[in-house]
């Protein structure tokens, strides 16, 4: 099975990486993580470059983020709000990449590919204004050598233990691959939408609809509006709410006192 796998690789093994790495980048359920280390192993056996190797990876990441970095750019919030539906978390997929990449600026993209959930959204939001084009380019190349280089390397380090795994588990194919394919992905998709389930069950009581908020301000109420969000995420939506007070959620500790206490309190997130 083995020599049958190298045989193949040896033919159309470039093509199949670049094909996968771009592939997982624009965001197919399909990690390129094992076929890095394969390509290393099989470098360190002579049949890949690693030079090369590194090369087609790194193509294939610039390709697919570029892509990104531009829709991002000319669609901004459109394109983000399609990638969060498409998320396990889509929630917290943009809080959490917009909290990194405010913090750290364009040098987060040197690590965000080895993060779940951030790479999806960091490229189309640096596009969407938060990153100049020639940082991103930059940043972005220097991350896409560090993420492919690395599992390249391990596999290259690793050959021969990598090679005795995958001897063991071709005994266990069918096993291994109805396990990886069918049940672990389908145990964790549950897991995670019983988790949000229950979570949107635990805030639905406390909701408030944007007419009725509006038709309670042109009443004359006094109502505090608190808005959690990211600045990136309101420079995406392009909305502002002019009488709230903004609080990013993490400061809301060194800041409650600047909530009054007479009026009721709305929290605007996203």
């Amino acid at each position: 099975m083995v020599e049958h796998m190298i045989q193949f690789l040896t033919e159309y093994g470039y093509m199949l990486l670049l094909a996968w790495v771009l592939a997982e980048q624009f965001g197919f359920p399909l990690p390129a993580a094992p076929v890095l280390l394969a390509a290393g192993a099989l470098a360190g056996r002579g049949v890949f470059q690693l030079g090369t190797a590194l090369a087609v990876g790194v193509t294939a990441c610039m390709l697919s983020d570029l892509f990104w970095f531009h829709m991002g750019r000319r669609g901004g919030g459109r394109v983000l709000n399609f990638i969060c539906r498409i998320s396990l978390e889509p929630d917290s997929c943009v809080r959490r990449t917009s909290n990194t990449i405010g913090k750290y600026g364009p040098k987060s993209l040197l690590v965000t590919k080895f993060v779940p959930g951030l790479n999806a959204v960091a490229a189309p939001l640096a596009g969407s204004g938060a990153v100049s084009l020639p940082r991103f380019l930059f940043f972005d190349f220097l991350g896409s050598i560090l993420w492919c280089g690395t599992f390249l390397g391990l596999g290259y380090l690793f050959r021969g233990e990598l090679e005795d795994v995958a001897l063991f588990l071709g005994r266990f194919k069918w096993l291994l691959g109805l396990a990886l394919l069918v049940v672990i992905p389908a145990g964790y998709i549950a897991f995670k939408r019983r988790q949000r389930q229950k979570f949107i069950r635990e805030i639905s009581m406390e909701r408030i609809e944007p007419e009725e908020l509006l038709k309670r301000i042109n009443a004359g109420e006094q109502v505090v509006i608190v808005d959690l969000r990211h600045p990136l995420e309101s420079l995406i939506d392009h909305t502002v709410l002019p009488s709230a007070l903004r609080i990013l959620p993490e400061e809301l500790e060194q800041r409650e006192h600047e909530i009054p206490r007479d009026r009721e309190v709305v929290l605007y997130c996203t």
